[in-house]
């Protein structure tokens, strides 16, 4: 063998390896994802036509190993325990009491405080540098072999980095969390129903499913990620605390959460409980709790072990997201779009800490993939602000008595037809004077990102709409004292309120304008694309399809929808009216311009002058973009009250810290 050939694979293999670092675990690529794959391509060839130089840890091995036939079993060295568990704050203290009286002091301590994934807990055994072995939790003391599996998952390093900053030690036993993220576990779910297979219940169950596949090429295909978070046996590496060790995995090459917090009180952990709780749905992967570790491992030691679970650790536990229901009824919503939409109304069930009766059923073909009756026993789940969701049915509780449900023909609210346009999953009313469709436009043109029009709820639009008094969004500015004085519940003051909101809400920005007129497909990030770029109701009025299909963000779908409703006379007739109402522009005399284009910020903590979907909208207006996570990609983190781990984050990689006067003054002068 050509030792030429042999160094230039080591080379190869060496710079992959480094450039997975630095992209997956540090967030830092220095090359591009072209430059990557080329040098991917060139090591392919390169073993394809020498296969001598193939080695179990290079990179091109990921792809997935021959299947096997059973799994072998390991027995853990040390046994990987399951960790006790506490559901309220009162647990928590009770837990660090109980710690200082076993190790006999009245010291306040510090834990390490890490987010709990919700996903699959493995081992990774690593020899003189090298991956040798991978296995599952299993039992905690016996896994499963799942070595084949694990080097399939990119964020996995199969060698360790060699830097003057820590030895590799010669043998290296790491614990770690599999996981899939959320948007990559949606994506896989639409595939399998696509493909009419049945959909996986949750990421966690999705991960644990594809670890345990026997042929490791269809392990490959998924979107598998991992955090790691502790160690097992360590020969020639010692350490004082854990922090110290989360601090050398991640120097070695393993992606370790950034979101963690190093040497904190009791009372801080708590506070970073609550910060995690209220940003859960912020995060791009699901989280069950925080683990709470007394950090000195001196102190670990001397706490040692219960019968299945270490006295040094807890699991301060979230309350659940999903739960298992009934499903009694279905019946059919209809939007303001004149979209019809199932909504599943269920044996009412806590999720969350909130009680749910109801939850969404998407549109006919969901249905229809997931197979759900009325009568079925689902399992269903909540996220963030969003209505509850049906992720599947267990099938094995059926009776018999289930019944098929089918979409009404007819609207369920006017009577009129209802049509279902090529290429769209919903069916829709075909009468825009619908009463269903009124109120819902109206509710829109009232809500906080467009007119918000305090006082103008849900029932008083019913009372507007039933009543006669509001055809159209354009006749709230038509409202007076006497005639809203008269409706059900309201009185002369709260009339008298809801007038002075309506006057108030007049002046508005085009931006916003634009957003509450409910133009299909126009959100209120592309109704400030659209104030951005034309300035003017006016001229907007005026584009063309050309013209809107000129504008970056703007497609074909966003372009039709835009002409097809400025084009609409009864649509112009009630813009005309508002106008004539008095409603006028603060964009028109000042004009728009993009003062923030081409930087990002991510907002934490409480600000004092304005909420946070506030500075949002007025970021995005001035051409900025807003993130849920730090990176070195972030160009400012805001920091209000009570700031969370992002601020951390932020000192951590570099990133310019604003407070609010700062963030203000920015968006003035900059």
């Amino acid at each position: 063998m050509n030792e030429d050939l042999k160094k230039k694979a080591a080379e190869l293999r060496q710079a992959l390896h480094r450039h997975n670092y630095l992209y997956y675990v540090l967030d830092e690529p220095e090359v591009s994802d072209a430059e990557y794959d080329r040098l991917m391509q060139e090591l392919i060839a390169l073993e394809a036509a020498y296969p001598e130089l193939v080695e179990p840890d290079s990179p091109t091995q990921r792809v997935g190993a021959l299947p096997l036939k059973k799994f072998e079993t390991v027995r853990h060295t040390i046994p990987m325990l399951s960790l006790e568990n506490a559901f309220d704050e009162e647990k928590v203290l009770a837990f660090d009491q109980r710690v200082m009286r076993f190790l006999k002091t009245d010291l306040p301590l510090l834990y390490t405080a890490e987010p709990k994934m919700d996903g699959v807990a493995v081992e990774l055994v690593y020899e003189n540098g090298r991956l040798v072995e991978a296995s599952t939790r299993g039992d905690g003391y016996t896994g499963e072999l799942i070595t084949q599996n694990i080097r399939t998952i990119k964020t996995v390093p199969l060698i360790l980095l060699h830097t003057a900053s820590v030895t590799v030690p010669s043998r290296l036993e790491v614990r770690g969390e599999v996981f899939i993220p959320i948007e990559a576990f949606k994506q896989l779910n639409k595939q399998r129903l696509d493909k009419s297979e049945s959909p996986f219940a949750n990421p966690r169950n999705a991960a644990a499913g594809s670890l345990r596949q026997l042929d490791s090429r269809i392990t490959a295909k998924r979107p598998l990620d991992i955090f790691c978070y502790g160690v097992g046996v360590v020969t020639g590496l010692e350490f004082t605390s854990h922090w110290k060790i989360l601090q050398t995995l991640k120097a070695l090459g393993f992606r370790v959460n950034p979101d963690i917090k190093p040497r904190a009180s009791i009372e801080e952990v708590l506070v970073y409980y609550r910060d995690l709780v209220g940003r859960r749905h912020e995060f791009p992967y699901e989280l069950d709790g925080v683990v709470i570790k007394v950090d000195d491992l001196g102190l670990q030691r001397r706490l040692g072990e219960k019968s299945r679970s270490p006295r040094w650790a807890l699991a301060h536990k979230f309350p659940a997201t999903q739960e298992t229901t009934v499903m009694l009824k279905i019946d059919v919503q209809v939007g303001r779009t004149g979209a019809l939409t199932p909504v599943a109304h269920l044996e009412p069930v806590s999720v969350g800490g909130v009680t749910v009766s109801r939850a969404t059923l998407h549109n006919e073909d969901e249905i229809k993939k997931k197979d759900i009756r009325v009568g079925d026993a689902v399992l269903i789940q909540r996220a963030g602000d969003v209505i509850p969701e049906v992720v599947k049915v267990i099938i094995t509780r059926r009776t018999g008595a289930e019944q098929i449900f089918q979409m009404p023909s007819v609207c369920p609210v006017c009577g009129s037809k209802v049509v279902r346009l090529q290429g769209e999953a919903v069916r829709r009313c075909v009468n825009a004077n619908c009463p269903a469709q009124v109120k819902e436009r109206i509710k829109h043109f009232a809500s906080k990102g467009a007119f918000d029009i305090d006082g103008l709820g849900d029932k008083l639009v019913s009372q507007l709409v039933d009543e006669g008094l509001s055809k159209s969004y354009a006749d709230i500015f038509t409202l007076d004292k006497a005639t809203i004085a008269g409706l059900e519940r309201m009185g002369e003051k709260s009339a008298q309120n809801l007038v002075d909101a309506i006057t108030k809400s007049k002046q508005v920005t085009v931006a916003r304008f634009i957003y509450a007129l409910g133009i299909r497909h126009v959100g209120e990030h592309i109704a400030h694309v659209l104030a951005r770029r034309f300035k003017t109701l006016r001229a907007l009025m005026s584009a063309t399809v050309d013209d809107l299909m000129g504008i970056d963000e703007i497609g074909p779908q966003v372009s039709e929808s835009v002409v097809a409703f400025i084009d609409n006379r009864e649509n112009q007739r009630n813009i005309e009216r508002m106008l004539k109402a008095g409603v006028t522009f603060e964009t028109e005399e000042a004009p728009i311009t993009e003062p923030l284009a081409g930087k990002t910020f991510v907002l934490t903590g409480a600000l004092d002058s304005m909420t946070r979907s506030q500075a949002k909208r007025r970021i995005e207006a001035l051409g900025g973009k807003v993130s849920s996570s730090v990176s070195r990609r972030t160009t400012y983190v805001v920091a209000g009250k009570d700031p969370g781990s992002k601020l951390g984050k932020a000192k951590e990689v570099g990133v310019r810290v604003l407070d609010e006067k700062e963030f203000i003054g920015l968006m003035i002068y900059d």
